[in-house]
């Protein structure tokens, strides 16, 4: 039978072999784990240091490239779009810093800088689209009929649209005598503003996305808004390119919402690096492209087939338009 003592002396040895084995851990076993730790923290010290290290050679070939191309950009863009008329559209929350280099690049390229469109929060504003969509409906000429499913944002780009290209070369740096007054009207009602002569109707357009998807629950819509301008333009244009940065392309972007469209991204063509020198004088690549009847989706992004497209000939020979004056 078993009694107290053994129990005694089995609860003893226990306790003297836990003794013993934090004895052994702090004396044998603590060195070699610091020893492990220390050699990993200084693996990961100086591979840290190796990339930190690359990623600042690489900013700097980046700088160094965006410099040279700055510098020979009028070089690189020299009459590829001689003739020509632009307008900007810019989306809300699209980078303003951009504006001047695009104006520069197109008259760089040869074509004249019509002015720019610059649609308000208010424009894509979900809690307004019936009151976008009855401006619309009432500035479209008797006898206008929109296709079935147009939503406001279609009306209102076609509208709009209508106003400030043209397809016809003949009609380009002229208003749209069928127009007058849209433009009026959509700035009236804190839809847009103007800046130059954007009803002198250009005969390509360039819409620049927002540098940040849209957030909310109304994003998708607010998108989709951007994406139904570009469509209207390239529908009533010679051609149409949506400009913007990585983030235009990456889940939540117009850039990526356009692709997803089909019809839209068969026609449109897109880039998403406007925001390096590289990457606007694809633009003007782009447009150029358009005059030949094809699209493309350029840049570093998801959906993108190239960096820049390859340069043809267009299927029409340009024929130059009235200058603003």
């Amino acid at each position: 039978m078993i009694d107290f003592r053994y129990h005694l002396v089995s609860i003893v040895a226990i306790f003297l072999a836990l003794t013993v084995g934090i004895v052994l851990g702090s004396t044998v076993l603590e060195p070699t784990f610091f020893k492990s730790a220390e050699e990993l923290t200084a693996s990961l010290r100086q591979a840290n240091e190796k990339y930190l290290t690359q990623i600042s050679q690489l900013q700097s070939r980046e700088e160094g490239g965006d410099s040279l191309i700055t510098t020979h950009l009028p070089d690189l863009v020299r009459g590829q779009l001689a003739g020509e008329r632009v307008v900007l559209v810019e989306a809300p929350g699209a980078s303003a810093a951009l504006r001047d280099p695009i104006e520069k690049l197109v008259t760089s390229a040869g074509a004249a800088y019509s002015g720019r469109v610059s649609l308000t929060d208010k424009f894509i504003d979900v809690e307004q689209a019936s009151v976008l969509d009855g401006l619309a409906t009432n500035l479209a000429r008797a006898g206008t009929a929109f296709p079935d499913g147009a939503t406001p944002y279609d009306k209102a780009a076609a509208m709009i649209a209508s106003a400030i290209v043209t397809n016809d070369r003949a009609q380009a740096g002229r208003p749209n005598t069928a127009a007058t007054g849209v433009l009026e009207a959509f700035q009236a009602g804190d839809f847009l503003t103007m800046n130059g002569d954007p009803e002198r109707r250009a005969t390509m357009a360039v819409v620049l996305a927002p540098t940040q998807p849209y957030e909310g629950e109304a994003a998708g819509q607010q998108t989709n808004a951007i994406v139904s301008v570009a469509a209207g333009l390239d529908g009533g244009a010679l051609g149409t390119v949506v400009a913007g940065n990585v983030t235009a392309s990456a889940n939540g972007g117009v850039i990526a919402a356009l692709h997803d469209t089909g019809g839209v991204a068969s026609a449109v063509s897109t880039v998403d690096t406007v925001d390096f020198a590289a990457g606007r004088v694809v633009v003007v690549y782009a447009l150029r492209e358009q005059l030949a009847g094809r699209s493309g989706a350029y840049g570093i992004g998801g959906g993108a087939t190239a960096f820049e497209p390859a340069l043809s000939t267009p299927s029409q020979t340009p024929t130059p338009v009235a200058s603003r004056g």
